[in-house]
């Protein structure tokens, strides 16, 4: 799995780790954690979408452009089914099921 890296929530405060080799929601997923909002899990419904705060990541498929447009991607806001870790990060859950989920 290589390098694992520190995941914060920034609603809940949970932290979680991941593998430089595995997606945002496939770290979460292995351990059984239910801090990002899942959906279908390959970038097509846009439930998992966050915004890096803090840290950087690396694509690791396609992010949807009817959920990501360029514009936000370059803002920091990505699906968490489609990137990876660089290092560290922070995170905040901005997807369709955010209430739900942070009890914002």
């Amino acid at each position: 799995m290589g390098a694992t890296h520190t995941i914060r929530v920034q609603q809940s405060g949970e932290s979680y780790q991941c593998g430089e080799s595995e997606s945002l929601l496939q770290a979460m997923a292995r351990i059984g954690r239910k801090c990002i909002p899942a959906g279908c899990l390959n970038g097509g419904c846009g439930v998992c979408k966050v915004a890096i705060r803090a840290g950087a990541v690396r694509k690791c498929g396609a992010m949807s452009r009817d959920h990501v447009s360029e514009q936000d991607e370059a803002q920091g806001v990505v699906l968490a089914c489609r990137v990876s870790p660089c290092g560290p990060l922070e995170i905040e859950v901005i997807g369709k099921m955010r209430k739900a989920f942070v009890g914002a």
